[in-house]
Parts: C-alpha cells; structure tokens; sequence
C-alpha cells in the first residue's frame, strides 16, 4: 500500500466529532448498557486504530469488525478490549481466532464440532457469539432446536468454549415501515428462548435500531455508521440525536488553461465547452474511490460550486471554474467551505448508492489526516 502524501488530496477526519457521537447515543441508553463501536472496512473509511482508541476514550467498551485480520490489526495496537469478528470464518481459523482473544461469530452446529478438536489439541478456548438468522437472511441459526444443540455443545465443552454472546442483525431498522422489523424482532424473542441461559452479551441494537427503536432487548449495542456522524437511513427518516460528521475530503488545483468554445475535456470527448471557460484539474480519480461516476456533479472552490466536467480519471478529474485561479487553491470534495457544504450523502445520492459505499470505497491511496 502505498500512501499518497506528496500531493494536495487528503482526507481529515475529526476525532472529537466520533467522540461526540458516541457520548450523545450513550446519554440516551440505560446505564447498563454497553457500546461496542464498529470499526470493520477501516472504520468506514476513518483509519481502524486512530477511530477505536477515540472511541475507547469515548465510552467504547469494546469493537466489532468483519474480518480476522483487521481484530488482529487491534491486538497489535495495544488494545485489550472484547472484539467480535462479525463475519463468517473458515473453521481452520478457530485456534488463530482463539489465541488472538478474538470473539466469533457462529451460525452452525457444525462449525463448533469441527473446531472442537482443533482448539482441544492447542488447549486454547474460543468467544463465541451465536449469530440468529431472524430475517436477514445472512448467517445465523433459524431454528430454536438448533440454538439449543449449540448452546448445549459449548456447555459441554466448556473448557474449549466460551459463549459469550447472542445477536441478530435487522435488515429493515432504517425504514418508516416497521413490520418486517417486528417480525424480526419477534423473532429473535423465539430463538432465544430455546436458551436454558443467556450469555453475557445480547445484542440486536445497530446504530439505526439506536436512533429509532431505543426499547428493542439486549444490552449491547454495535454502533456503526452513527459514530461517525451520518444518518442509517438516508433520506427517509431523520435522526432523534445530532450527528456531526467526522470526515471531510479536500484537494486542491493544480492547473488551471482557459479553453474556447468547441474545445473537448477529457476521455471520450463526453463535454465539449459551449463557450470560454476556465478549466481546473484537480489530483484525484477513481483509483482513490472518487468514482467515474461523478461526472457532472460539483466541487466547492472558495464557497463556490463548480462542476466536474469530462470523466473522471484514474487519478485526476477537471473543473469548471468561474474565474482563473491560484495554483493550490482547496478543493472541497465532501465537507463544508464557507457556507455551502457537500455531504457524503449528497455524492451517494449522485451516483445512485449509499453514504457507506461511498466512504469505503475511499481507497489507502489517500492519506487520513487526524484531529480532534
């Protein structure tokens, strides 16, 4: 990986935006509920160390990521705290999961009895959190008998197992419509009550259920895409606590030619000039996540929109300006530049997406700025 840090493109992140997001949701828990923040895919794209140890400062009690590595990459960071791989996992990995005090997540009776042996023969004991399939249709157990044979298993060989939690994920907690919600939730109450004892974690509350489903059971929440400041839902419910949003994307301009009516920009001749323009190149393109895509959105420039003409390229993408202007000038890709201000949510609302594809797919090209 090779980061780019000799070029006028960054992304900043504000830490203490985070830091506010997450004292806001816990003010409005019971006190003894616990937070575990999300930093799977890079923390959304905001750097995986950085946003855990500002949310562990926070109030963060623990982390739940997607894959083995990225638990490990915590590890080697210094952090001691509970983190749940929310993702399936091949079997082979049981003693590596184990040995790295990583928690996992199991949907099925027989990836316990094939780890079994595998953990036995290296003494160690593996976290195990069942995952319940109550509608997502992901990963997870969807019968309450079979809950029951796992939970079983795990007691009988305590000393290879750990069951230490117990979740669902809703697929629908982000929506005005709350009937499939229900029956998820109705759900989970059937599976779960196939359990003679329920572990130390329960939890079904993602950041959206936080925002608009605060009574849902479990006393644990994976908070997510809210930590860092943007809306679950879109556009289609707004939020019931303030967000700040914690990342912003800036470039600058390079170069700057005038071009005269009839004159073409960029691959494929798709924007011919109808009159004199100003033409501004700024270094960024889809190789650092700013998607092709984005041709005919806007930029902000000393306040001012400006629109990306031509296709974006690999590596750089051109601008109508309103007037000549000073080489280095800022770019504004997502964030606020005097009084205007582009969102995350406005650039995944161009290009027909979400507000989390567009972060993730910010590449490591791009070098993260932190303050807080």
């Amino acid at each position: 990986m090779v980061v780019a840090r000799h070029r006028g493109t960054k992304i900043t992140v504000d830490l203490g935006a985070i830091k506010a997001n997450i004292r806001t949701v816990l003010h409005t828990l019971p006190a003894d509920q616990k937070l575990f923040a999300v930093v799977k895919a890079n923390a959304y794209g905001h750097g995986l160390v950085p946003v855990a140890y500002a949310a562990k400062e926070a109030g963060a009690t623990g982390f739940c990521v997607a894959v083995i590595d990225e638990g490990v990459a915590l590890r080697e960071a210094g952090l001691n705290e509970p983190i749940l791989i929310l993702g399936v996992n091949p079997v082979t990995e049981a003693p590596y999961i184990a040995a790295n005090d990583l928690s996992v997540a199991v949907g099925s009776l027989e990836f316990l009895q094939e780890a079994l042996p595998l953990l036995a023969e290296q003494g160690l004991r593996l976290n195990v959190h069942l995952a319940l399939d109550t509608g997502m249709g992901r990963i997870g157990f969807r019968q309450p008998e079979a809950v029951r044979q796992a939970e079983e298993f795990m007691r009988a060989h305590a000393e290879q197992f750990r069951f230490e939690g117990v979740f669902t994920h809703f697929a629908t907690a982000d929506m005005v419509d709350t009937t499939y919600f229900n029956h998820q939730k109705q759900a989970f109450h059937k599976l779960v009550g196939a359990l003679d004892e329920l572990p130390p974690y329960v939890h079904v509350t993602n950041s959206a259920a936080s925002l608009w489903h605060q009574q849902t059971a479990g006393n644990m929440i994976r908070f997510g895409i809210a930590m860092y400041g943007l809306n679950p839902s879109g556009r289609e419910m707004a939020p019931t606590y303030a967000l700040r949003p914690a990342l912003s994307l800036t470039s600058e301009v390079v170069h700057v030619k005038k071009i005269t009516a009839g004159d073409s920009v960029g691959y494929g001749k798709t924007y011919t000039a109808g009159q004199d323009e100003w033409i501004g190149t700024v270094p960024m393109g889809y190789a650092d996540g700013w998607l092709r895509r984005l041709q005919g959105f806007k930029v902000l420039v000393d306040g001012e929109e400006c629109e990306i003409v031509g296709r974006v390229c690999m590596d750089q993408f051109m601008i109508r300006l309103p007037h000549a202007v000073k080489l280095g000038t800022k770019v504004t890709l997502i964030g606020r530049d005097g009084d205007a201000q582009i969102t995350a949510q406005d650039v995944a609302d161009y290009v027909g997406t979400i507000h989390y594809e567009i972060l993730c797919g910010l590449s490591h090209r791009v070098p993260r700025v932190y303050r807080d």
